[in-house]
């Protein structure tokens, strides 16, 4: 097997073998860029190495001792040569970008006698002991373990005993006698000298950049950004270029275009008279690139031209790091830059007008994650960094925000009143928090999981939330959280990180994400190649309008249960429960029935005809009933009944698993007066506003909760005679269809599918009732589940394939073997799932839909999947 590869040998798609630095140098080389000699060592050495063989194999040794004898003929250096020393620097590079998570070691190849022979060639000995030193330091950092703070101290010690600011104040007696004291170091620390034989620097090398793949911060980089641990790093031996030989000698880093804005430009960075490492750590401050233009007029005009050849080559923004040796300059590395969301999108819109890239391409450039980044606040790197974090918990919903905490939905409102922003704490919420809820800037519960009251609702608002963070204490009765030895009264100042699920104390200022003309052109590109529609989870105006703005193609949920929790609609649905006769319901149906009306009115308008599906009353109805003593008093005193009479009404009402009891489609067997109710107000509503614009509404009302053919047959039948009766004689063209939550509905859909013109998938219930997980409580062994490999990935987060999948692509065809041309979506928070719906848009469906602060990331992933076909 072949292990070492020479930079004529590869090419940029070679990124598995040789990484991405290799692969682009070795692309480099092919396109005659000035690219120092070298070669590659691929990362199969790496895992072959990590596999348990504690040293080098005799055979790669050979190869790479090979290798840098052909080196040493391409540059007419000696590799120990006390005449023309050959240098040469060791740098990892993986599969996928990872910047500073693995290491790099320069100068390889000096020692007490190639340092003077350096010196004597140059004619500048203060510049072969500062490299000697700087290997010194790095060897022992990198390949032997030593603290590199013991070298810089001694560093800073010395300069401030001489009274140097700069290190270029340094001459060659100080870089001297630095070198004395770095190989003391080793003696110290180690009891053995620095190596002298450069072939043993250079195995040690290799070793240690091998071994740099498993060190702590590049498994957490690895973790953070999804990259597999089992790619390995190559590692690429290349003849040092030296930007620290003088002022006509540097080194800089640079962008095509700026990473944090996309504007076109040379966007960096550069360090006269210095090495890499110098302007990577902040060692120097170095200058704008545009300086360069000034002191080297000619390097910066070719600069110029090979980062327009670069950029044009890989069709993307580069970072390119470069080196200049005296007057000379030399590429060393180019790979596509990271960048911001707004960067992303400005990049990949500008790359389309100048004919660089198609849109399907462009598209393949934008995350769900970017999308995300550039809908929601985000806070401040800089104070980011500085900032305190106390807990962590689910990262429900995205976005950033600080304010004043407070434990109930009534001091919440007050305080924000008050003009105060708040961030709403609670143990877990429930629908009668929604006034608090809408009124917060952030939303924090100690309970619940991503599928949570908490997580829905605020995701369909766009607010930020940390759901299910069980390191917090919350105490609503004394209005306080105690997290570890922190306590945190009503009133004190938290941020809320819902991008990360992170918690931090005070105040963390934050930076608008919002860029609406750059998301909706990028969205525009998908809506014109996508077959799937994306649909909203929306029932207020506020979430309609936001929905629409983001590109929904129609509502797949308007949920009615949330209409009914205002203040004055409350208290007419516990009327209304409380009833104790037919003759009771009457009233307080009719005033829900005009609420109801107008909340389908301002529906049906803000949609001007595009697809709309209401669903039916869903919850079971103790959901409604007050929960305190001070709320039943109250309505015990609006409906002449003792307050005991309303506890025992309550008491009967009470379930031992109200998700699998009286609700959906069960309510509306025994207590048909709520949808008779509901339709009355949706068709009526429907008739009026067709009559007075020019677009026509479809209404598509949909039942929840039905398990059987035989239930459905029921209600579509009493809803058809409901509807006629409204009707009379007028016209009205409306669709009856249903929610499959259960598995019994997907393996019986076909018989379903006789009584229903439509379908859509409740997957939050259905991977619910097919795992038997409770999904406001699995957030407590979940995690567990997945360390531990028996579970893939939170099922409530992402589609289960092998069960909850397979059971939708059953019920699918079912449907299909009894009604082709019912329209069939799948609701639920994976329909916003960039990875569900990877599985989801290959099934036979119509649409997908979900939170409207999720569309983008939905319909950018469908276009994404769409250019494979």
């Amino acid at each position: 097997m072949n292990f070492v590869y020479e930079f004529s040998q590869g090419s940029k798609e070679q990124t598995a073998l040789l990484g991405g630095k290799g692969a682009n140098l070795a692309e480099m080389t092919a396109l005659g860029l000035p690219v120092p000699n070298g070669f590659t060592i691929t990362t199969e050495a790496c895992i072959d190495y990590l596999a348990g063989k504690d040293s080098l194999q005799e055979e790669l040794k050979n190869d790479i001792q090979n290798h840098i004898k052909a080196l040493e003929k391409k540059t007419n250096k000696g590799f120990g040569s006390t005449s023309q020393p050959l240098l040469v620097s060791v740098r990892s590079g993986s599969k996928f970008s990872m910047p500073g998570m693995m290491d790099t070691i320069l100068n390889l190849g000096l020692n007490d006698e190639t340092v003077k022979a350096l010196a004597d060639k140059t004619a500048n000995g203060r510049f072969a002991y500062d490299c000697y030193r700087r290997l010194l330091q790095m060897f022992g950092d990198v390949v032997c373990g030593i603290d590199k703070s013991r070298f810089e101290d001694q560093l800073t010690f010395y300069k401030n005993k001489r009274n140097y600011q700069e290190d270029t104040e340094m001459k060659e007696e100080d870089w001297h006698y630095l070198v004395d004291v770095y190989k003391g170091i080793y003696q110290e620390v180690l009891h053995r000298p620095f190596p002298q034989n450069p072939v043993e620097q250079l195995f040690q090398a290799v070793e240690a950049v091998f071994r740099s793949w498993n060190n702590k911060r590049a498994v957490t980089y690895r973790r953070l950004h999804q990259i597999p641990d089992d790619l390995g790093t190559a590692v690429n031996i290349q003849e040092m270029v030296f930007g620290n030989a003088g002022f006509e000698s540097g080194t800089g880093v640079a962008f095509t275009r700026n990473p944090s804005t996309g504007e076109k430009g040379i966007f960096g960075e550069f360090l006269l008279n210095a090495q890499g490492e110098d302007v990577v750590a902040g060692i120097r401050t170095p200058q704008p690139i545009a300086g360069l233009k000034q002191s080297m007029p000619e390097v910066y005009q070719e600069f110029e031209r090979i980062s327009s050849s670069l950029e044009a080559h890989y069709k993307d923004m580069q970072d390119i790091e470069f080196t200049i040796e005296d007057q000379r300059l030399y590429i060393l590395q180019t790979r596509n830059g990271k960048r911001t969301a707004k960067a992303s999108f400005k990049i990949c819109i500008d790359m389309v007008a100048e004919g660089i890239l198609s849109r399907k391409e462009a598209l393949q450039r934008i995350t769900p994650s970017m999308v995300t980044q550039l809908l929601h606040p985000v806070f401040d790197p800089a104070e980011l960094a500085a900032a305190v974090s106390i807990a962590k918990g689910l990262p429900a919903s995205p976005g950033a925000a600080s304010g004043a905490i407070y434990f109930t939905a009534e001091s919440a409102k007050a305080a924000t009143l008050r003009g105060e922003k708040v961030i709403l704490v609670r143990q877990e919420t429930s629908p009668e928090d929604i006034e608090g809820m809408v009124v917060s800037e952030g939303i924090v519960t100690s309970r619940g999981g991503m599928t949570s009251h908490a997580a829905v609702v605020a995701r369909g608002m766009g607010v930020c939330c940390v759901a299910g963070c069980e390191a917090l204490q919350v105490d609503e009765f004394l209005e306080q959280i105690i997290c570890g030895e922190h306590v945190f009264k009503a009133g004190d100042i938290l941020s809320v990180d819902g991008t990360t699920g992170q918690l931090y104390r005070g105040t963390i200022s934050k930076r608008e994400g919002n860029e609406q003309e750059l998301l909706q052109e990028v969205l525009g590109w998908g809506k014109e190649i996508n077959e799937l529609k994306v649909f909203a989870n929306a029932e207020t105006p506020e979430d309609i309008k936001t929905a629409l703005n983001l590109g929904a193609d129609g509502i797949g949920l308007a949920r009615t249960e949330h209409m009914f929790f205002g203040e004055e609609r409350i208290s007419e649905m516990r009327k209304m429960i409380l009833a104790k006769d037919k003759r009771g319901l009457k009233e307080p149906l009719e005033k829900l029935k005009t609420y109801q009306k107008q909340d389908f009115k301002e529906i049906f308008q803000l949609m001007e005809g595009r697809p709309c599906t209401v669903r039916l009353l869903d919850p079971p109805l103790h959901e409604f009933l007050p929960r305190t003593g001070k709320e039943i008093e109250e309505l015990a005193a609006a409906t002449g009944r003792m307050p005991a009479q309303i506890r025992k009404r309550m008491d009967e009402l009470e379930e031992q698993n109200p998700m699998l009891g009286h609700r959906g489609c069960r309510l509306a067997v025994s207590l048909p007066e709520i949808y008779e109710m509901q339709v009355k107000a949706i068709v009526e509503t429907a008739l009026a506003v067709n009559r007075e614009q020019d677009f026509t509404t479809i209404p598509e009302i949909m039942i929840p909760l039905i398990s059987t053919k035989e239930e459905m047959a029921l209600l579509r039948e009493h809803l058809d005679q409901v509807i006629q009766e409204v009707l009379n004689s007028e016209a009205l063209e409306y669709k009856i269809g249903t929610m499959i939550e259960t598995p019994r509905a997907c393996l019986i859909a076909d018989g379903i599918a006789e009584y229903a013109d439509f379908f859509s998938f409740g997957t939050n219930d259905l991977t619910q009732l097919t795992f038997g997980f409770s999904r406001d409580d699995s957030g407590k062994f979940l995690g567990e589940y997945i360390e531990q490999d028996l579970l893939k990935a939170d099922p409530f987060q992402h589609l289960d394939e092998e069960g909850v999948g397979q059971l939708i692509e059953m019920a699918v065809a079912n449907i299909h073997k009894t009604s082709k041309g019912s329209k069939i979506g799948v609701c639920g928070e994976v329909g916003g799932d960039p990875q569900s719906i990877r599985f989801l848009r290959k099934l036979p469906i119509d649409y997908v839909s979900c939170s409207p602060y999720r569309i983008p990331a939905a319909i950018l992933t469908i276009a994404q999947e769409s250019k494979f076909e």
